[in-house]
């Protein structure tokens, strides 16, 4: 499915910075980038970084003088979800796993899945279906989890999150992530935009690694698994940050939007029948 995504920011420069964002379309043989663009306004020098840990690219900008600065990021995208059985979702032995997937079973500055292991087992240890078990955490997250904004901060952790049953996106993703490493499922960040999402913002969710594929989880239930263009993954919120900024930068406005311009758009839904794969 055909999306067209763009980002706006805004900052007020004080001193010589250095921003590095993350907002472009992450290319891999399932997300095609068929067009894409971005600018700066004053024109600023910029260089791209891939990372050696995740799927993400970083834009990094030197701004050398105060003032305004305007930052654009358009693209045209092909996103690569697909639909998988769900009975083909079996769990992965540690010993045959891929190394670039084992780091996604440790704990994590926000997602303390070693804080959490009581907790993970004592409610979802007995469902003998690892696929099961995430859509009852997921479930579990989406019921007893208030989205409210405001409430939490950038210092806000998984074991926070399940204390206070408050948060935003990126809290539901973290402790579905945490209580997924507790089990011993492997499970990472997932940033993106999101299709239907209101108001229109970046999205937090995560995946989780059954079957020898990753298969995305959204405990906010917010948008359709299908409506997303993927950004980025890592361990968490500290590796996948939008913008992290070098300097002395104020934020001053953000606009981001997803469109779907071909026709009428069929949401797809997380269930115990199929499940939804972005790799």
């Amino acid at each position: 499915m055909r999306f067209e995504v763009s980002a706006k920011l805004k900052y007020e420069v004080l001193a010589p910075s250095t921003i590095i964002l993350s907002v472009q379309a992450y290319k891999y043989g399932g997300q095609v980038v068929t067009e894409e663009y971005f600018s700066s306004d004053p024109e600023l020098k910029t260089s791209e970084w891939v990372a050696d840990r995740g799927e993400k690219v970083f834009k990094v900008l030197d701004i050398p003088h105060k003032g305004l600065i305007n930052l654009e990021y358009k693209a045209v995208v092909e996103n690569g979800c697909k639909r998988v059985l769900a009975r083909t979702l079996d769990e992965v032995p540690i010993n045959l796993m891929p190394a670039n997937v084992l780091p996604y079973l440790n704990p994590s500055r926000y997602c303390q899945s070693d804080k959490l292991y009581k907790f993970a087992s004592t409610n979802f240890g007995k469902i003998s279906n690892p696929y099961r078990q995430v859509i009852a955490i997921r479930d579990w997250v989406y019921n007893n989890v208030e989205y409210k904004k405001g409430y939490t901060n950038s210092n806000t952790s998984a074991h926070d999150t399940l204390t206070e049953h408050v948060g935003v996106c990126r809290d539901f993703a973290h402790l579905g992530i945490a209580l997924c490493r507790a089990l011993t499922i492997p499970a990472r960040y997932f940033t993106a935009y999101a299709y239907k999402l209101k108001p229109q913002d970046f999205h937090a969710c995560f995946e989780v690694y059954l079957g020898g594929m990753w298969i995305i989880v959204d405990a906010t239930k917010l948008v359709p698994v299908n409506g997303m263009v993927k950004i980025a993954t890592a361990m968490d919120a500290a590796e996948a940050a939008l913008a992290s900024i070098f300097g002395d930068l104020r934020y001053l406005k953000m606009e981001v939007e997803t469109a779907f311009p071909d026709g009428e758009f069929a949401d797809a839904s997380t269930d115990d029948q199929f499940a939804y794969t972005y790799q």
